[in-house]
């Protein structure tokens, strides 16, 4: 599998395996995030730091699990590289969604 998780300060870290969040993977990160999300893990952070290629099915799929959680928890982002990142520059997602450099950035926040 693309993904794996941790339990870490409270918080569920997910890897994300892959050097692309594209097309061919989001419907399965989607899935994978719903299923961590029913089983009540719902403080997320997701690290993006193996991504260096997202399209805008691989950002509708964090977006959809932001909307997953209905504002009972937070998915933060953790050390996207320079693309990835510009992409929720780009598309003021960096506005929604909380960026750190590092996924120990996001667990002391």
């Amino acid at each position: 599998m693309a993904f794996n998780n941790r339990q870490e300060a409270g918080k569920t870290v997910v890897g994300i395996e892959d050097a692309r969040l594209d097309a061919s993977l989001s419907v399965p990160f989607r899935d994978y995030m719903f299923d961590l999300i029913a089983n009540g893990q719902n403080d997320l952070v997701i690290d993006l730091s193996m991504v260096d290629f997202m399209d805008s099915s691989g950002l509708g799929a964090i977006v959809a699990v932001f909307k997953q959680l209905n504002g009972e928890g937070s998915v933060q982002l953790a050390a996207p590289q320079k693309a990835v990142h510009d992409l929720f520059y780009l598309t003021c997602m960096d506005q929604i969604f909380k960026i750190h450099g590092s996924v120990s950035e996001a667990l002391s926040s």
